[in-house]
């Protein structure tokens, strides 16, 4: 049985198909070489039984992945059982009608497993390349998400906004295998998008990429206070924790092993951001209040076992493949994520939440 079908809590992998070099090698594979790699990725994690795969959006010649649907029905040809989910849709840049007949069609090909994280993007090339003015960036993406909620709500629509032309009883086809599809709020640490996603009612993927994780409990909190205020019931307002990861059989081989990866990571892709990790600061990020999940199987399981406690989360997605790493690496650490990990937390959690309601 898959993960996703015996067990509340979920945990699964994402990938932005980057094109950077081995930093301990130089030498860099083809984009075909890449999202080859990132389909056996999803391959491996189905088999495996993790609960979901995602892929993200860039528009940059140092990643592969531009158009995470189609990506993902690549993906849907390969797997079974996992959920597939974009990691995020840039929908401030995207139109929404596209973004949802797109997301539709996956769902149909792969028999109702697809999934959204929609958010407003860390990196703004997108901008410029699709013809919107980063001076709208605040604008544009709550009309957005307004328009694909509605869309996904109904087959047809009449809509009118400020950023594309009005809609009259337009039909909105194809139309998923799902009741609607699932729409997950992407958060990196601003107040107003937690309290966005909770008003709305829906999901929200926190993505935590540094710092410590207690830094983002009152994120949370102020995203469920938000949800309860407009009415959703607390039972559907679901968090999901993304982050860097990586596993292996020691803590030292861990460490090590992925550190010229990681740095090299940040030195590549927050070129100018002013983003650097020194070994000190390696440290304390995989640490287990710390941001960063690389270690042993037993650190992975104390950490994400620490964040339940802190978060009360539902869902975990690990960006395991980052910084050039070949893909005998990623796989190995997949591996055991799935073989060694996973089923502990999963087991442990179930005990806390058997517990917590009085069973």
């Amino acid at each position: 049985m898959s993960e996703s079908e015996n067990s509340s809590f979920q945990i699964g992998l994402y990938t932005f198909g980057e094109l950077i070099a081995d930093p301990t090698t130089g030498q860099r594979i083809s984009p075909q070489q890449r999202l080859s790699e990132v389909l056996a990725m999803a391959k491996l994690a189905d088999e495996a039984g993790l609960a979901v795969f995602g892929v993200g959006e860039h528009h940059r010649l140092d990643f592969t992945i531009a158009t995470p649907p189609v990506v993902l029905a690549a993906i849907a040809q390969v797997t079974k059982r996992i959920r597939l989910t974009s990691a995020v849709t840039i929908l401030s840049t995207l139109d929404p009608v596209h973004v949802f007949e797109d997301f539709a069609t996956v769902d149909l090909l792969s028999d109702g497993r697809a999934e959204l994280i929609v958010g407003r993007g860390a990196f703004i090339e997108s901008f410029p390349l699709f013809g919107y003015n980063v001076a709208d960036y605040d604008q544009l993406f709550p009309e957005k998400l307004n328009l694909l909620l509605k869309l996904n709500a109904s087959e047809r629509i009449t809509w009118q906004g400020k950023f594309r032309t009005p809609l009259e009883d337009a039909e909105i086809a194809p139309r998923p295998v799902q009741p609607q599809l699932p729409i997950w709020v992407g958060v990196g640490g601003t107040p107003e998008s937690a309290v966005r996603a909770g008003k709305l009612g829906l999901p929200m993927a926190l993505a935590i990429i540094g710092g410590t994780a207690a830094q983002f409990v009152p994120l949370v909190d102020l995203y469920r206070r938000a949800g309860k205020q407009a009415g959703h019931d607390a039972s559907k307002l679901k968090v999901g924790v993304t982050s860097h990861f990586h596993v292996s059989k020691t803590s030292q081989q861990a460490m090590s092993e992925f550190y010229p990866y990681y740095t090299h990571y940040f030195g590549q892709i927050a070129k100018g951001r002013g983003w650097t990790i020194n070994p000190p600061m390696y440290q304390q990020l995989a640490s287990v209040q710390g941001g960063l999940f690389v270690g042993s199987p037993q650190q992975i399981i104390d950490k994400l076992l620490y964040q339940y406690e802190l978060f009360g989360h539902q869902r975990f997605l690990a960006q395991a493949d980052i910084g050039g790493q070949p893909f005998g690496m990623v796989a190995q650490s997949i591996e055991l994520l799935a073989s060694e990990v996973l089923p502990v937390v999963r087991r442990e959690i179930a005990s806390k939440q058997k517990h917590a309601e009085g069973g």
